[in-house]
């Protein structure tokens, strides 16, 4: 296949086992690309033989090909060396990272040292192997606050971050550009995705958020369920069109195959050395908007209670994605019915996760 010849060897992704990370190596390896996973299990489920994330193994089902998969912690970067003599590595996607903006308020020592600490130890293991092509998962938490909407590429970035978890992925940005603009050869693409849900469409694979869900499409199917006793909206007194907080919601496949055209923008050549692309649905969706959707697709009444505003929330953000169209190819398909369909079919199908 064309994507094969442009990568010699193989991409390694990073994070393999997470909501993105699976549903990237699935794509990938459709793609036709040989694929290197490693992550550090530390919130991954093993498979019965104790070989690989169950994830991984349902994605080596799903496309009878092998996963090639080591379990290496970035801050190791002893493990992190050997994953680079091991396997000839042609590009890395990174994924790994802490995500939970509402935590890294609580924890930002241990925000930065994953998740910058973590990217410069993967970038010196790839420099030793003189690696010099890599996909950079960032998140639209780096612009902060918008100053006007929708946002493009072009809005400033960085200073207007409302959370430790958005100036992590800010600093891994700043670090890539840094080394790309100054080392020969390198190349960078940043994917600043928005807020990824749902699942696969066939319920194989999803997010596995287990007793401690940390985001809205998360807990919306354990209310669902009955499992919790309802949502708590944070605020509804922002200025939108039903007083909750509206974001850009983005399908995790169309996330995947964001990833794949981004792995071939970097490894082609004449191209620039460092680009950062939204990776949204272009569109903003309240929190009761996606309430609403999810009781249209599961039959099941969803009861909320009102609650305090949260810190470093703002009102609403929506991106503008027609910069990644023009230059990636890609552009969003999945709509917020079909987020909600695909995630109550995976946590029907998977009560418990990957335990199920």
């Amino acid at each position: 296949m064309e994507s094969q010849r442009q990568v010699k060897g193989h991409v390694l992704v990073t994070g393999s086992s997470g909501f993105i990370g699976c549903h990237v190596v699935l794509a990938l390896l459709e793609a036709g690309y040989d694929v290197v996973s490693v992550a550090s299990m530390k919130s991954s489920v093993s498979d019965k033989e104790n070989q690989m994330p169950e994830s991984l193994r349902r994605v080596q089902q799903m496309t009878g090909k092998s996963v090639h998969f080591m379990k290496v912690d970035l801050l190791d970067m002893g493990a992190l060396i050997e994953v680079f003599k091991k396997y000839e590595i042609g590009c890395v996607v990174h994924l790994a990272a802490l995500k939970a903006a509402a935590e890294s308020f609580k924890v930002p020592l241990i925000y930065y040292r994953i998740n910058v600490g973590g990217t410069i130890n993967l970038l010196k293991a790839m420099k030793e192997a003189n690696v010099k092509r890599i996909v950079y998962c960032s998140s639209y938490t780096v612009y902060g606050d918008p100053e006007y909407l929708p946002v493009d590429e072009r809005h400033k970035a960085g200073s207007g971050c409302t959370n430790p978890y958005g100036r992590s992925k800010y600093m891994g940005e700043e670090i890539l550009k840094d080394l790309c603009n100054t080392q020969e050869d390198w190349r960078c693409v940043s994917l600043r995705c928005f807020t990824v849900a749902g699942a696969h469409p066939k319920g194989t694979i999803g997010e596995n958020t287990g007793e401690t869900p940390t985001t809205l499409m998360s807990f919306l199917p354990l209310v669902a369920k009955g499992d919790r006793p309802e949502l708590k909206v944070f605020g509804m007194d922002y200025k939108t069109k039903d007083g909750t907080v509206e974001r850009d919601f983005v399908h995790v496949i169309d996330v995947a195959d964001a990833h794949v055209a981004a792995v071939r923008r970097v490894t082609q050549k004449s191209r620039e050395k460092y680009e950062a692309f939204n990776v949204g649905s272009g569109r903003a969706f309240t929190i009761l908007e996606c309430l609403h959707t999810f009781e249209k697709v599961s039959g099941r009444k969803i009861p909320y209670s009102v609650g305090e505003k949260r810190p470093g929330d703002f009102a609403t953000f929506r991106g503008d994605v027609s910069l990644a169209e023009k230059c990636l190819g890609w552009k969003p398909k999945k709509t917020l019915e079909e987020m909600c369909a695909d995630t109550w079919k995976w946590i029907c199908d998977n009560p418990k996760g990957y335990l199920s």
